[in-house]
């Protein structure tokens, strides 16, 4: 099933859910959204009800209950996740900001980098965590695509200079072929890139 199939279904669902006092969906819903939640039930999206939820349902509704189902805590958490996902930028957001494109690897050193905000000295430019966390993965190009301001860019340079010096210098070495920026830490200077 597709996966743009998978969320609408989950959403139907849990729209049913709200509409319904005890938060099931019974087996008077549209044939077409039985068939669906049978299948993302043998994925582990939604939890039918068993035996005894089915005899308390029918308790409830006043008539027999033969089927019923309602998200399970995964389908919950894809229809949030999926929600919460950012969307593909085609430009970037403002001005002063240029779109940046991250390798994997890059991208894994720089996420290790915004992690430890809290524990360096010379932290992330403000917003850089929160670029990071919204990054969007091009699938076509095998890159993940930022929108970064100068000073987030520099702040870049310097987590890829860090992750340089802890093992592995192609992730700097490439940034500062794209973009024309690495960091040179000069001696008692405050943090700042240099430009090729």
């Amino acid at each position: 099933m597709r996966a743009e199939k998978v969320l609408d279904l989950l959403a139907a669902v849990w729209v049913c859910e709200g509409e319904a006092g005890h938060g099931w969906v019974l087996d008077v819903a549209a044939e077409s959204l039985i068939r669906g939640v049978r299948t993302l039930g043998k994925e582990g999206l939604v939890e039918m009800a068993d035996r005894e939820t089915r005899a308390e349902l029918s308790a409830w509704e006043g008539r027999p209950v033969r089927w019923a189902a309602r998200l399970s805590a995964a389908g919950h958490d894809l229809l949030a996740y999926a929600r919460a996902r950012p969307a593909p930028a085609s430009c970037p957001p403002e001005s002063g900001v240029r779109e940046v494109r991250l390798l994997p690897s890059q991208m894994a050193a720089l996420r290790v980098f915004v992690g430890l905000e809290g524990q360096l000295k010379s932290r992330p430019a403000e917003g850089l965590v929160e670029r990071v966390r919204t990054a969007v993965h091009d699938r076509g190009a095998g890159r993940w695509r930022l929108y970064l301001t100068r000073e987030q860019m520099v702040s870049v340079a310097y987590g890829l200079w860090l992750h340089r010096l802890a093992g592995s210098a192609a992730e700097a070495n490439r940034f500062s072929r794209d973009y024309g920026l690495h960091y040179q830490p000069p001696a008692g200077v405050p943090l700042e890139a240099t430009a090729l």
